[in-house]
C-alpha cells in the first residue's frame, strides 16, 4: 500500500536505537527522507550507517544533539530545514521510588520529556501551517494515563506529553497539519534490552528468560509479551501519513491492551 509518503522530509528525535530507530527505518522504507538525532556523533553516525544498509538508496543523515541542553537544541534547530512531519520521540524512563526523587532529577526529566517537544514543535509547527500541509507525533506511553507507582516522574511527565500534543492540535484548527499521540505499552527498546542485559547479568540469568519472567509476571498486557518497536512505528507510519487526515488532536494506542485491562 502506498502511504503517500515519499518526498516528505522527516526529523525523529531520539532515533538512534529502538523505538526512535525503527519509525526512522520505516519513513525511510517509505520513500521518506530522515534526518535522525542522538546526543553524541558517534552513536548518530552508527544509526545512519545501518539505515542506509537496512534501506538502500534511502536518504538519511543526522545531527547530535543532547536535548536537555538549551544551547545544542538551538543549533539542531537552526541546522533543520523545512520538516513535513515531526517525530517526538526521545525520552528517559527508570524505576525509581518517588521519595528518591531529587529535584534535579524532575527537572531532567521535564526538559528531555516535555520540553524536547516544546522547542521542535515551537519552531516547525508555524512552518507547517504555512505550507498548510504536516504531521507532528508525539511517542508518549500508557504510562501518562496510568501513572506507575514505581516511576512517577516518567508518567507524570509522558501525561504532560500528552497534554502538550492535545493543544497543539487546537492550533492546527482547519488546516491539513495533525498532532496526534501514540500511546504505547510495554516495548522491547533499546532502553529496556540494555536494563534487562544488566540486571540478568547481576542476578545470573539468561535474558531471554528474565525478559519472560517480567512480561509473564504484567497481569496487565493482553499481549502477554513485549511490543516490539516497529509495531510502534507501524502505528507512526499511519498518523504521519495523509491517510490518517480526519485523525487529530487524538491519543492512538498501541498498548498491547494495558489500559483495556487495568481500566
Amino acid at each position: 500500500m502506498d502511504l503517500g509518503l515519499t518526498g516528505m522530509t522527516a526529523f525523529v528525535s531520539g532515533s538512534t536505537q529502538g523505538i526512535g530507530f525503527a519509525i526512522a527505518k520505516a519513513l525511510l522504507g517509505e520513500g521518506s527522507s530522515v534526518v535522525i538525532n542522538g546526543r553524541t556523533e558517534d552513536r548518530v553516525e552508527d544509526a545512519v550507517q545501518a539505515l542506509e544498509v537496512a534501506v538502500p538508496g534511502a536518504e538519511v543523515s543526522g545531527i547530535a544533539a543532547d536535548l536537555s541542553d538549551t544551547a545544542q537544541v538551538q543549533r539542531l534547530l537552526e541546522s533543520l530545514g523545512d520538516v513535513d512531519i515531526l517525530v517526538n520521540n526521545v525520552g528517559l524512563f527508570e524505576v525509581v521510588p518517588f521519595g528518591d526523587i531529587v529535584d534535579d532529577a524532575w527537572l531532567r526529566y521535564f526538559e528531555v520529556n516535555v520540553m524536547s517537544g516544546v522547542r521542535l514543535s515551537r519552531w516547525l509547527l508555524p512552518g507547517m501551517l504555512a505550507r498548510n500541509r504536516g504531521r507532528i507525533i508525539f511517542v508518549g506511553s500508557e504510562s501518562g494515563v496510568n501513572i506507575p507507582a514505581d516511576m512517577v516522574h516518567y508518567g507524570v511527565t509522558k501525561a504532560g506529553m500528552l497534554a502538550l500534543g492535545n493543544g497543539l492540535a487546537k492550533l492546527t484548527r482547519g488546516t491539513e497539519v495533525t498532532v496526534n499521540t501514540i500511546l504505547g505499552g510495554p516495548t522491547y527498546s533499546g532502553g529496556v534490552a540494555q536494563a534487562i542485559d544488566q540486571i540478568s547479568h547481576a542476578q545470573m540469568m539468561a535474558p531471554d528468560e528474565l525478559k519472560a519472567a517480567i512480561i509473564g509476571g504484567n497481569r496487565t498486557t493482553l499481549l502477554k509479551r513485549f511490543i516490539e518497536p516497529a509495531e510502534i512505528a507501524n502505528l507512526a507510519l499511519y498518523l504521519a501519513s495523509p491517510m490518517s487526515s480526519a485523525t487529530n488532536g487524538a491519543a492512538v494506542r498501541a498498548d498491547g491492551g494495558v489500559l483495556t485491562a487495568v481500566l
